[in-house]
């Protein structure tokens, strides 16, 4: 096959030659890509020969007929779209980019459906513990998760903040918007932190299509999360060396309707396997485990 320059062609493009795309303006190519199991993706360019180098990018199935995508976008000479752009917060000049692979295609591909875990409670009553059990027990299963650790998380994307109010709420967005990215992956994506406060739980559910979200509420009592303080933090909160530290000297507000409460006091005790196990079966009765 001929190449341009020392550029190699990509992998499945053996097919296009330097002649298929030829410089006359009237030209018409089709070219036919074959991707995973025989799925054939077809890209038509249609050149009007006015001068004007519009051009429009259909999608074509194995069969020739256009898929359903919104791909079919026109541009004009200058390669922008005329499509208007948005202001999302800050951002400016800015417009979403549709792909023809989405969501299901991704979930058809794992055998499952994304979705977040979010679990919530205070600091020891082993949101972190519960999460990895399940997630061993759900790569056994062949299914595909990641965990997204409250203190993993300020290790790197938001080491730049602190626990004051504000900085926990902006934890919490910037954390919600990566487990939504997981979940549009098709990946379960399990959420562990304290995340303290109602509004910016919600505000997390908000941002996912429904159903999307389950929030799973670790309820155990705030003396038995201090004696076993695992990191020592509710000692330095005691002795004052650790201030707005939740369930001493800042507040934690308990889930309202979530979907999953696992409890542990000192009349119920539950293993983090079992705790793991009642999460996983609500996902199998509610049709996460297969896509």
């Amino acid at each position: 096959m001929n190449t341009v320059g020392s550029i190699k062609p990509l992998p499945g493009f053996g097919g296009l030659r330097d002649s298929g795309f030829p410089c006359n303006a009237k030209a018409r190519k089709v070219l036919r890509v074959s991707a995973v199991e025989g799925l054939q993706q077809a890209v038509r360019v249609d050149f009007n020969g006015t001068g004007n180098g519009k051009a429009k990018f259909n999608m074509l199935k194995s069969n020739g007929s256009p898929l359903d995508s919104n791909l079919a976008n026109e541009f004009a000479g200058n390669g922008k779209s005329h499509n208007s752009l948005s202001k999302i917060g800050n951002s400016t000049n800015i417009k979403w980019h549709e792909c023809s692979i989405d969501k299901n295609d991704r979930q058809n591909l794992l055998n499952q459906k994304g979705c977040v875990i979010w679990i919530t409670g205070l600091s020891g009553s082993g949101k972190s513990t519960v999460a990895c059990c399940m997630s061993k027990i759900l790569t056994q299963m062949g299914k595909l998760t990641y965990i997204l650790d409250g203190d993993n998380i300020r290790h790197g994307l938001n080491s730049d903040l602190s626990f004051k109010a504000q900085d926990r709420a902006e934890n919490i967005r910037r954390v919600g918007e990566v487990a939504k990215l997981f979940s549009d992956a098709g990946v379960i994506c399990i959420a562990c932190l304290i995340s303290p406060y109602r509004r910016d739980r919600e505000a997390c559910r908000k941002i996912l299509p429904n159903g999307d979200f389950i929030e799973v509420f670790m309820d155990v009592p705030l003396p038995l999360c201090e004696s076993r303080d695992p990191k020592g933090l509710y000692k330095l909160a005691r002795a004052g060396k650790i201030k707005g530290f939740t369930g001493i000297d800042d507040p934690y507000e308990p889930p309202v309707n979530c979907e999953i409460t696992l409890e542990c006091n000192n009349e119920i005790y539950s293993s983090p396997s079992s705790m793991a196990e009642k999460v996983i079966c609500y996902l199998q009765e509610n049709g996460y485990l297969h896509a």
